[in-house]
């Protein structure tokens, strides 16, 4: 399978899946089964039914699943995302019927025997434990019952989906040729006619707008619009106090805690309090910088009760000193043990500390970590406040404020959207997330402020108005699209035209110098070029040449008309891929294949079984 991974990430391998994979149904392995039906139904499907409850987990389930893999939520659409849970939840639906109707089912022995194999069921010394089974049902609520019933119609699902799945059919003959394709390479040369070029010799007529309108009136149609006014918060405009030294022991000691570092000093202390206390203090250092015994000094001078034990405190612990660990950290920083501190001045009075033991790990200085520690700091204050502001922002709009007192309240920049579309949106704020709330119908007739919707790393507040909903296009407001529409048609059928005339006057390589335009030499390519628009790469290999000459070929592209020149098609003499690797790739066919033979089967059922879904229930499960 290494190789066949490999083969999927080359050139023809990622060809290949373009041209055969179909989209695969979205069944799943996961049971969404309840302990009883909940009569709040979102559809019935012949005799069964999806529960709301159990559509609303799947849809929480799916969301969870998609939003691990995406950066920013507001990516995902919500209105797909129930789409494609209420098929799937329908689909299974369907085959489970059918699989009862056929008399599918699955032995409690086989379950069994299903069972004794599981790995997750087995002890240490490979065999089954009922206590870890037991173990497993405790875990999940469920009898042995409930689980046998569960895998059995699990398994019923994918005897049916293999007997459908399975019986597809793609001869090795078909897959060789289909990989001997990607590999046809051949001389190129092109020359494209833009439409716009002709543009000035085509008129349109009154009759030829009307006629147009008349055959395309269903599709014209005006895209649902409203006017948006918003403010967007990002964390890094957010301006902060300045950090201060508290803030920077904060961050201090939550690294020591995240990397688990133990300060484990032994500290012991001389504290001196009074009108002279400072005095004190200076007289004291003096004595201790001569030699004199600390554990004596303490005893004799020291204004704390721990004096007469010598002035032992125990381990440094910041908290014991509230504002001021900061100023004793520093001051204890980079010392020694049998080191003294210069009298600190703290809430208690005048404290000289002695660093008596040191059993800490290997620990980083405060100092050392200054710079990172205030980025730290700044980014901490920055989200602390930006949460805040998020808050504050969402209770007023949840409190009926206007967009626009809230910019002004909160000092945010309010800016506008004008002609905001729900379809095709290609403006600033055209995520999903973002449009769906824009368009939520309740918003609208409200013309509510949204709550805070999440986009990157910002969060964004939406207020629509001038709401325009989707509707047919009259012949005055749909003249200036049809206009424009014929206007490219017609210029284009004259570019076509003239690339024909161009294609028919070259036979052999020579000939291509002697045309009136010039033609762009790309080269050998291969179908997988870049360097043709998608129309052009059909038409180059559509068609070989004969030998020693060129053949020409003109048609509408995406730009007006090309004229391709190609000399003869060869195709590599030797496969890039093994036997192994055909085979592999046969098999990949052969199930997306069969999987195009579910969803048509699927079709059919929904044929056989009625399907009825409450919209009601649909659209409040959605929150509208």
């Amino acid at each position: 399978m290494d190789k066949l991974r490999d083969f999927l990430k080359s050139w023809p391998g990622r060809i290949l899946l373009v041209l055969c994979l179909s989209p695969l149904a979205l069944l799943g392995i996961e049971s969404y089964f309840q302990g009883n039906v909940d009569p709040n139904q979102i559809a019935q499907v012949g005799e069964a039914s999806v529960g709301l409850s159990e559509y609303q987990n799947a849809v929480n389930s799916r969301r969870s699943e998609i939003l691990e893999q995406l950066d920013d939520a507001s990516l995902l659409n919500e209105e797909v995302l129930h789409q494609q849970v209420l098929k799937g939840l329908i689909d299974r639906a369907l085959l489970e019927q059918q699989a009862g109707k056929l008399g599918m089912t699955v032995s409690d022995e086989t379950i069994n025997r299903l069972l004794l194999q599981e790995d997750a069921f087995k002890d240490a010394d490979g065999n089954f434990s009922n206590e870890q089974f037991s173990f497993f049902l405790r875990q999940r609520g469920m009898t042995k019952d409930q689980l046998f019933a569960e895998f059995r119609n699990q398994l019923s699902l994918d005897q049916l989906n293999a007997s459908i799945v399975g019986t597809a059919i793609y001869p090795m003959k078909a897959v060789s040729q289909l990989i001997d394709l990607q590999l046809e390479s051949r001389n190129v040369w092109l020359h494209r006619f833009d439409w716009r070029d002709y543009q000035q010799q085509v008129s349109i007529s009154k009759a030829d707008i009307q006629s147009y309108y008349d055959a395309n009136k269903d599709s014209l149609k005006s895209n649902a619009m409203v006017d948006l006014a918003y403010i967007q918060l990002d964390p890094a405009t957010i301006k902060i106090d300045e950090v201060t030294e508290e803030d920077i022991q904060r961050q201090y000691e939550a690294y020591k805690a995240e990397t688990g570092v133990v300060d484990e000093r032994q500290l012991s202390q001389i504290l001196l309090t009074g009108a002279k206390a400072k005095e004190r203090a200076e007289s004291i250092k003096a004595r201790l910088d001569q030699g004199e015994d600390f554990a004596k000094l303490a005893k004799e001078s020291s204004d704390d009760p721990t004096g007469a034990s010598g002035g032992a405190i125990g381990r440094f612990n910041p908290s014991v000193f509230g504002n001021d660990a900061a100023a004793v950290e520093r001051a204890l920083e980079g010392l020694s043990v049998g080191e003294v501190t210069a009298p600190i001045k703290t809430s208690f009075g005048y404290q000289i500390f002695k660093v008596t033991e040191d059993n800490s790990s290997q620990l980083p200085s405060m100092e050392s970590m200054r710079a990172e520690l205030i980025a730290k700091a700044q980014e901490y204050k920055r989200q602390e406040t930006y949460a805040d502001k998020v808050t504050a922002i969402n209770d007023m709009a949840a409190d009926g404020f206007s967009i626009e007192d809230i910019a002004q309240q909160e000092n945010v920049s309010l800016k506008r959207l004008k002609d905001y579309r729900k379809e095709n949106n290609t403006s600033v704020l055209a995520q999903p997330a973002v449009i769906n709330q824009a368009f939520d119908e309740f918003v609208i007739q409200d013309q509510a402020v949204t709550s805070g919707i999440e986009v990157g790393s910002s969060t964004v507040w939406v207020q629509p108005s001038n709401y325009r909903p989707t509707k047919t296009l009259t012949l005055a407001v749909a003249t200036a699209q049809i206009t424009q529409i014929l206007r490219q048609q017609k210029a284009t059928d004259l570019a076509l035209k003239d690339a024909k005339q161009v294609a028919a006057g070259i036979k052999t390589v020579a000939d291509i110098g002697k045309q009136a335009v010039n033609f762009q030499n790309l080269g050998e390519i291969t179908r997988q070029t870049t360097l043709l628009t998608e129309k052009e790469r059909s038409l180059a290999f559509s068609e070989q040449a004969a030998a020693n000459e060129v053949v020409a070929l003109a048609r509408k592209t995406e730009i007006g008309a090309s004229v391709i020149v190609g000399d003869q098609i060869s195709t590599e003499s030797q496969s890039q891929l093994s036997d192994i690797e055909r085979s592999q790739t046969a098999a990949i066919i052969r199930d997306n294949l069969g999987q195009d033979q579910l969803q048509d089967y699927l079709e059919y059922l929904r044929l056989v079984y009625k399907v009825d879904i409450n919209e009601a229930n649909m659209a409040s499960a959605q929150g509208r």
